[in-house]
């Protein structure tokens, strides 16, 4: 390599023949990759698909390119075939022709011609947007691996897109489809559930979700991080994802409903059910108040309220409702009717007890006299006179309409205390002891 030209030093034989084995290797990997570009099934639906926002701005650029590609693809092909010519005049090539080897071959040599139009639109090298453009051939390569990368990039992705979410979007629709007709025929409709609100607009979203990806599939792609290969990234399904949760949510109501349907006559039957025994223990405990009231004196009962009326007037729509099959209505007011009737059955229970406190009182008085009357006569001390006149007291007090709880309970404990006293055991709490055996009772 003794001479020297414009582009450096003149290449002998051996290097013009490494070059155009290397070129040539180059040649055919660029051809098989645009072709397999032009082939793509994703170009084939850009170039057929009506674009709208990012994706039309993208794909103008993106097959502008592609134009761009073929033509430097010619021009590199042009070159190459020019060089292949000058080397295979002679065996063993002349200085001139090693010149012009070198000069086609290491040299800016290639110029490429491309339409206003695709240079406008195409990205451009080094900031240049001219209509031709001179290349060295390894330049060329070098900018066709740019735009064959940002081209490919563009088009795999919009390819994922399509390939991903479209069809999921309508095996959603026809699930949402399914879930509708259900919901039909339980009465869920729009309008008049929720759950009937919630379908038509989940149909709607979806319809427009999928429009919008068939339009602009690159407003639906998420680049992964520092990812530099085409493709590089996932579907955007969040929109997707959040109406397929509504969906499901929808059919678990739906399926509610239709357990409501199943059961519902079991579930009245029960509500009934709670509503009458609250009823009969209201009914007891407005008896048992008049009793205390005749035999307990000052003692504070509660009033009882009467029958719950709105839980019946309620408790009658639900059985329209099941009549007439308007589950979508029945399945809430059963819901809340069930609540209502246990917290009203609870209600009457506890006034019932509050109610019987005093009989109670009364009747654990008495247990307790009877039960120390029972002790005493164990210890032979059952004819004593002060303890027969104080159980006597405490039994007449006891036994006696009405009774006096806190006079009855006095006495009560004063028989005790004297009992305990004979015993020799410590003395009752609550009462002081006699201090005499005639005391007062």
């Amino acid at each position: 390599m003794g001479v020297t030209g414009a582009t450096g030093p003149v290449m002998d034989r051996d290097e013009v023949d490494r070059a155009l084995a290397r070129l040539g290797a180059e040649h055919e990997a660029i051809e098989t990759s645009l072709l397999a570009l032009q082939d793509h099934a994703g170009r084939r639906l850009l170039e057929g698909a009506e674009l709208t926002g990012t994706t039309k701005e993208r794909w103008t650029s993106a097959d502008a390119s592609i134009t761009l590609l073929w033509a430097y693809f010619d021009a590199y092909s042009d070159a190459l075939r020019s060089a292949r010519e000058i080397r295979s005049r002679r065996r063993w090539s002349s200085r001139e022709d090693l010149v012009e080897l070198t000069e086609l071959l290491r040299g800016e040599c290639v110029t490429v011609a491309g339409s206003a139009t695709a240079t406008a639109n195409a990205p451009t090298l080094h900031g240049t947007s001219r209509l031709s453009q001179a290349y060295s051939l390894a330049a060329l390569v070098e900018r066709m691996n740019e735009l064959y990368a940002s081209s490919l990039d563009m088009v795999v992705t919009a390819d994922a897109v399509w390939s991903a979410l479209p069809a999921r979007i309508d095996l959603l629709a026809a699930e949402l489809q399914r879930t509708r007709q259900l919901a039909h025929s339980v009465g869920v409709r729009p309008g008049e559930h929720p759950a009937g609100d919630d379908l038509e607009r989940i149909t709607r979203t979806l319809t427009a979700l999928r429009e919008r990806v068939i339009s602009d599939p690159l407003a639906f792609w998420l680049p992964a991080q520092g990812s530099s290969a085409p493709g590089g990234g996932r579907p955007d399904t969040t929109v997707y994802d959040r109406e397929a949760r509504a969906l499901e949510d929808v059919r678990r109501e739906i399926d509610a409903v239709l357990t409501v349907r199943q059961d519902a006559e079991a579930r009245l039957v029960n509500l009934r059910d709670l509503l009458s025994r609250a009823d009969r223990t209201l009914a007891e405990a407005r008896s048992a108040r008049g009793e205390v009231l005749a035999k307990i004196a000052a003692s504070e009962v509660p009033a009882v309220s009467g029958p719950p009326t709105a839980l019946q007037e309620q408790l009658s729509t639900a059985a329209e409702y099941r009549r007439h099959a308007q589950w979508h209505r029945l399945s809430p007011l059963l819901e809340s009717l069930e609540a209502k009737a246990e917290d009203e059955l609870m209600r009457a229970r506890e006034s019932l007890t509050a109610v019987t406190q005093p009989l109670a009182v009364r009747a654990e008085l008495r247990g307790r006299l009877d039960a120390y009357k029972a002790k005493v006569a164990r210890h032979g001390l059952a004819e004593d006179p002060l303890l027969i006149e104080r159980y006597d007291a405490a039994r007449r007090m006891l036994w006696s309409a009405p009774c006096d709880l806190r006079v009855a309970e006095q006495a009560v404990l004063r028989y005790q205390q004297a009992a305990a006293e004979f015993f020799g055991g410590p003395r009752v709490p609550g009462q002081a002891g006699p201090s005499d055996r005639r005391g007062d009772y």
